[in-house]
């Protein structure tokens, strides 16, 4: 029988408190078949990304699990922080790794948000592959407004109600918000840092690599818009100031396409032509080899094929080792779960 792997990420709005991260996270653990590769607090975004892990029903348990604990232990009526959210999980994607298609993903996403709607009675939204029209296959559509705009999206039908649980708002909703669960392709969480404080040239950078690009406006309401540089990238510049620096924060939604060596000399060129520098950058969440591996080929010595130097070469390149030590047996997808690392 051909072995079956997914991964899932859940994005929770806790960063800061170390109990609470603790509680939330150590709810997906203890599930035979899955592990939690990867806890990732920030504080300043006040968000922490889980990585699991294994075999596709115990993954999907750990996930209902941690949503369960989230709603739980998170207030979102109080929450503040950088990164965009509409709930106290923000979002829980399924990732196929091995003997999983997409389509499988797409199936454990809508019987997920249909079980959490179910039996926590929490607003539950489908993204990706698991969407249930095309235009809501983004996640950042599905969360235009964040926590904030989602009562009265409710209140006034719309748009873009949840695809499960309550229309109307509610004592539950208004502490827990919104989940967004879905299926998608490895995205890369990743990170660069601009050495500067108020993040001038990390949001024109930001601004000119995603995607989607500039929005021009006119004063008599015209609108168009500039495509941005790289493909399949989404990203925006803030401030980090628990570092005292600026991030250029991108989801690199297909590395095959924008690989992040790309990513990074792209930002690393428009900085540098306003007056900043870069200094590293980081990853959230764990990364897939074949994406360590591709940044690495560009940052070694030409005719270097060994895994282990190819990385080591990746790491130096990116500087991803600049806020804290980058562990590639604990960070890459296929090295953690081969040698049985958990979190």
């Amino acid at each position: 029988m051909t072995k079956r792997i997914v991964e899932c990420v859940p994005n929770f709005s806790e960063g800061r408190d170390s109990a609470t991260i603790k509680a939330i996270s150590d709810a997906g653990r203890g599930i035979e078949g899955a592990k939690v590769l990867g806890i990732e607090p920030d504080g300043d975004y006040n968000r922490t990304v889980l990585t699991i892990a294994g075999e596709p029903e115990a993954v999907s348990e750990a996930a209902f699990r941690v949503i369960k604990a989230a709603s739980e232990n998170i207030d979102m009526r109080t929450h503040e922080g950088e990164h965009p959210r509409i709930g106290a999980v923000d979002v829980c994607p399924f990732v196929p790794l091995e003997g999983m298609t997409m389509g499988d993903c797409a199936e454990m996403a809508k019987e997920l948000a249909l079980r959490v709607s179910t039996e926590l009675d929490l607003c539950t939204f489908l993204y990706g592959s698991a969407a249930s029209s095309p235009e809501r296959t983004l996640l950042s559509d599905l969360r235009r407004g964040q926590y904030e705009g989602l009562e009265s999206r409710l209140n006034d039908g719309g748009p873009n109600l949840p695809d499960h649980g309550p229309m109307d708002w509610n004592e539950r909703t208004a502490k827990f918000g919104a989940v967004v669960i879905g299926a998608r392709e490895i995205l890369v969480a990743y990170n660069v840092n601009v050495d500067e404080t108020d993040a001038a040239a990390a949001r024109k950078a930001g601004s000119l690599v995603r995607e989607s690009g500039r929005l021009l406006k006119q004063k008599d309401g015209r609108r168009t818009r500039i495509p941005g540089m790289l493909p399949m990238v989404q990203g925006m510049g803030l401030p980090l100031e628990a570092h005292g620096i600026s991030q250029v924060s991108m989801n690199l939604r297909d590395v095959s396409i924008t690989p992040m060596h790309i990513a990074f000399e792209a930002v690393k060129s428009i900085v540098n032509d306003h007056g900043a520098s870069t200094c590293g950058s980081e990853l959230v969440g764990l990364v897939p080899l074949s994406a360590m591996l591709e940044a690495g080929r560009w940052y070694a010595d030409e005719g270097i094929e060994d895994d282990e130097l190819l990385v080591n070469a990746a790491i130096e390149g990116l500087g991803l080792s600049h806020l804290s030590t980058f562990e590639p047996n604990k960070r890459i997808i296929e090295w953690a779960l081969a040698k049985g690392v958990e979190a």
